[in-house]
């Protein structure tokens, strides 16, 4: 039992050594282990993206009060449209739910909503659920939490380059060579915000499954073996330490 409390009291330790003042500015996060979390407890896959979003309240809270500007959170990608049909049902109606029994206190405490994604293919409750949400918060200064939903990094690049191409379909050679990796990154769905600072992705699974493909080219990366039902405010912070033990380059010395 001495030795519990002593565990426990040693990690407490190195939290409360976080640095507040490199905290990072951007966190990713892959939300992996739902399905797996509630298989391991002999309940349907629903329960476990339930406790899932659970855990987006928590992990948002957290984030909010360790003053991270932006929080994008992999919710739906573009492939998940081959998972059974009553499951993709459920996980359309979470938007509806979470905001419904979140948005007050994202609005008190001062959250913006974004997305990144094809909303428009997503059903007509969840892009309402959304699109209000957005409005509500707009004018909010605080913490962006951004829900990439029907997101994939490679439809996002080519949805890119389709949109380069139509504004530079009359443009010179010479304007065409001074297009730059910067200019490029407006075209995309993230144009409006910084590059992740730190990926975090649970449940042990370590690959990137096209998120954010272009973006994280120089973040910091971080496999947690948590599934993410289990994820909580300190696990965050946890990560965030070891971020801070990092020294990044950026490819130079």
């Amino acid at each position: 039992m001495f030795k519990i409390f002593k565990k426990n009291n040693d990690r407490q330790a190195r939290l409360d050594t976080l640095d507040l003042h490199h905290i990072p500015e951007h966190i990713a996060i892959i939300m992996d282990g739902n399905g797996r979390w509630a298989k391991q407890r002999k309940m349907p896959r629903i329960k476990g993206h339930y406790q899932g979003m659970e855990t987006i309240k928590t992990i948002t809270r957290a984030a909010s009060d360790l003053n991270v500007k932006y929080l994008t959170l992999y919710a739906f990608s573009t492939e998940n449209w081959s998972r059974p049909q009553e499951e993709i049902n459920y996980i359309m109606g979470l938007p509806v739910n979470f905001l419904n029994t979140f948005l007050p206190e994202l609005i008190e405490k001062n959250v913006r909503v974004e997305t990144i994604g094809f909303i428009d293919e997503l059903p007509t409750k969840t892009i309402q659920a959304i699109e209000e949400a957005k409005l509500k918060t707009a004018d909010n200064t605080g913490l962006t939490l951004i829900f990439a939903i029907n997101y994939g990094g490679r439809a996002e690049i080519m949805h890119g380059i389709q949109n380069v191409i139509k504004n530079y379909k009359h443009a010179s050679d010479s304007d065409i060579e001074q297009l730059t990796e910067k200019d490029f990154s407006k075209y995309l769905m993230t144009g409006a915000f910084p590059d992740p600072d730190l990926l975090i992705r649970t449940s042990g699974e370590q690959r990137i499954s096209n998120f954010l493909i272009w973006q994280l080219s120089y973040s910091e990366f971080i496999f947690n073996e948590k599934m993410w039902p289990d994820f909580n405010d300190e696990d965050l912070k946890a990560c965030i330490k070891t971020y801070q033990s990092r020294q990044r380059r950026f490819g130079g010395l």
